[in-house]
């Protein structure tokens, strides 16, 4: 068997992180979907609308997502690599060659990101509307 793993905040999910997820899962048998904790995104200094929980909730009923677990700091994706046994880690092209140090332990992949879509634009655009 396969496994991916892939990380993100995934609030406000949107088309993008649905194409995101299923190429993913494409590239094997089996996408586990690191979800960045609350905690953790006060840490980056990220805001979610939804909770963890919400999040993960959310994520597990995406049928390409087979697990979800949580990202509590930057520095456990090698750790998760070999705990889980994982054969290609994924992300976005926005963040290429940001995690080609993994490639001691699994494939590396950059999925392109979809094309005009992102939540901070629609966090961007739903405070346009309510500001008139």
């Amino acid at each position: 068997m396969k496994k991916i793993i892939t990380y993100g905040t995934f609030d406000l999910i949107h088309n993008g992180h649905i194409n995101i997820l299923r190429r993913a899962k494409e590239l094997g048998d089996y996408l586990i979907v690191a979800v960045s904790t609350d905690e953790f995104n006060a840490i980056k200094k990220k805001k979610a609308y939804h909770s963890y929980e919400n999040r993960k909730i959310i994520l597990e009923a995406i049928r390409y997502v087979d697990e979800v677990i949580p990202e509590n700091n930057w520095d456990q994706k090698k750790k998760d690599i070999q705990k889980h046994d994982i054969d290609i880690f994924v992300m976005g092209d926005d963040w290429e060659g940001e995690f080609d140090f993994l490639k001691n332990y699994c494939d590396v992949v950059y999925l392109p990101r979809t094309v005009g879509i992102s939540t901070t634009k629609i966090k961007e655009d739903l405070l346009k509307v309510n500001n008139g």
